[in-house]
């Protein structure tokens, strides 16, 4: 049902409450007394009315958070992975809320920041997809089934030897796997890394050959013995 359509009630809320205000305050004994209150309740009435009216509409006019859906990209094995990736980084953001452990909730924004930079790099570049595979298929996954875990024993409330015991478990694990993911994310930029290294030193070679070097440009450049240029005032 559309927001714009439902009549406020507040207004007779209000008109109710003056007639008992006035009844508790004010003697209803002749008809007169009946006419200010009544009169009264009608202007609450109205200004009640109209500051209803105000609130239905900027309710109405507020703008609906609308869930941005991935365009397909052709490619399954890439949705899947979009798919996925944006699944792990929402219950990410989810455990991170729960948790409040500091130490381990910094933990997770990390993850999260790292684990999204994994995803556009692949995003970009789909090629990259075999390279994360297993960070997809196991990684990740437990990974997240760690956390659950985590958040689940600290949610109890309760200190016990079971629960105590997970929760170090899993925060003594943490920061191996913020390490283990930021690897992978630095082994996604190996062929880029290789290619700038081939390109530096073909770079490197030509610029040699053909004397454009600091140090090929000043053996080129220096005077040859008996050239010496003499200047005469």
């Amino acid at each position: 049902m559309d927001i714009s359509m439902r009549k406020p009630v507040a207004p007779f809320y209000a008109a109710a409450v003056t007639w008992l205000m006035y009844a508790v305050f004010f003697p209803l004994y002749r008809p007169q007394h009946y006419v200010i209150a009544g009169a009264a309740s009608a202007v609450v009435f109205v200004i009640a009315g109209l500051l209803s009216r105000n609130t239905v509409k900027a309710a109405a006019a507020a703008p609906k958070a609308e869930k941005k859906e991935e365009k397909p990209t052709g490619n399954p094995e890439l949705d899947k992975m979009i798919k996925d990736g944006n699944l792990a980084l929402a219950e990410m953001r989810r455990l991170d809320d729960n948790i409040e452990d500091a130490e381990i909730s910094a933990d997770i924004v990390r993850l999260e920041e790292v684990s999204k930079k994994i995803f556009d790099q692949v995003r970009a570049d789909p090629s990259k997809l075999p390279q994360i595979r297993k960070f997809m298929d196991y990684y990740l996954p437990t990974t997240l089934k760690l956390l659950n875990a985590y958040d689940r024993a600290s949610a109890t409330g309760v200190s016990g030897e079971n629960i105590n015991a997970t929760m170090k478990r899993v925060a003594g694990m943490m920061k191996t796997v913020v390490t283990a993911f930021e690897k992978q994310l630095d082994a996604l930029f190996g062929s880029e890394a290789l290619d700038i290294s081939t390109d530096i030193t073909v770079l490197e070679n030509m610029m040699a050959r053909e004397g454009l070097t600091g140090e090929q440009m000043h053996a080129q450049t220096s005077p040859k013995d008996g050239d010496d240029i003499k200047l005469e005032f």
